[in-house]
């Protein structure tokens, strides 16, 4: 058991680099992880929020309900500096209108799951994140195509139903049932928890797989300006979560988890939205495509940095500046 935990702390170490060696070698070798269905990316989130589950303890979720201003804070900063940095981006790189509504519809779509894992490896505020990703997927279904339509001066139909149903498959269930398992079985689940990171880096790995696989063809067969909005939209989200959390003076765990979350986007779904929204527009789906890969890749070299990052001081500031 002990080499194992090793084998998984050190997979963890170097994660980053191997998420970026597993996007580069389904990129130009898609071949290799076709076999890695699109659809088992959710059953692949579900067991990496399982493991979540397992570390979470009871405080945690109690720190997140006593402190809604933390949870309003984030949707206010993710439904207005996502959506504007889509904005400003597409104009200043001229996109043409297709490659205007995938950006936008990235922009304006909720925090992914995603953010829950890059903060857990980061060492951030993981009750934290969960509860934003949570709420601001909650109002996903009223805000995106409120933004969309502000923006785009068009609708975006999203299912209410589907996107509850989404949020209480992927993360609330796979969450508490590792939350009850860890309860009643403490000492076992105790020693599961020091191999997640290997189990977690796996899962994202054949996450990326999947995604880059797929849509190989699309993304090499686009222009060098759509990756650099891409590029740029999610670092810029990033670097403003982390100036607001600065500005506030919130803890390094809170801080951690507001640039992942305002960072990290629901691209899936803004995918997923483009091929229904905009029918005649193919090339609206490649934004999110693209950023699939991308913030995956980006959110495993800042999990390494922010791991880094005054490991020492959270605890205290989490309990000075709350």
């Amino acid at each position: 058991m002990k080499m194992l935990e090793k084998v998984s702390d050190g997979v963890g170490r170097y994660m980053a680099w191997i998420v970026l060696a597993i996007a580069a070698i389904s990129l130009f070798v898609p071949a290799s992880t076709l076999w890695i269905e699109t659809s088992w990316v959710n059953y692949l989130l579900m067991i990496v929020m399982f493991g979540m589950g397992l570390a979470i303890r009871p405080h945690d979720f109690a720190i997140v309900f006593t402190r809604p201003r933390d949870i309003i804070l984030g949707c206010i900063a993710q439904f207005t500096i996502m959506p504007a940095l889509a904005f400003v981006l597409s104009r200043l790189f001229h996109l043409d209108p297709a490659l205007t509504a995938g950006v936008v519809l990235v922009g304006t779509c909720p925090g992914g799951t995603s953010s829950n894992v890059i903060t857990y490896f980061s060492g951030g505020d993981v009750p934290l994140s969960v509860g934003m990703t949570s709420v601001n997927t909650l109002l996903a279904p009223f805000l995106t195509p409120a933004l969309t339509y502000l923006l785009l001066r068009t609708t975006v139909h999203v299912d209410v139903a589907a996107m509850f149903l989404s949020i209480v498959k992927v993360i609330l269930i796979p969450i508490g049932l590792g939350f009850l398992l860890h309860k009643l079985f403490e000492k076992a689940t105790e020693r599961l928890v020091k191999v997640l990171p290997m189990v977690s880096t796996i899962a994202i790995c054949m996450i990326v797989g999947a995604v880059v696989s797929h849509n190989a063809e699309k993304i090499l067969s686009t222009g060098v300006v759509v990756f650099a909005v891409v590029i740029l939209h999610n670092l810029l989200g990033y670097a403003c979560g982390f100036g607001l959390g600065a500005l506030l003076r919130l803890s390094p765990k809170k801080t951690k988890a507001l640039s992942i979350e305002i960072g990290m986007q629901n691209s899936g779904l803004a995918t997923s939205l483009a091929g229904t929204a905009f029918p005649d527009l193919a090339m609206a789906t490649v934004p999110g495509a693209i950023f699939s890969v991308w913030h995956n890749i980006s959110g495993a070299i800042l999990a390494g940095i922010y791991r880094r990052w005054a490991p020492e001081q959270e605890e205290k500031a989490v309990h000075g500046n709350d």
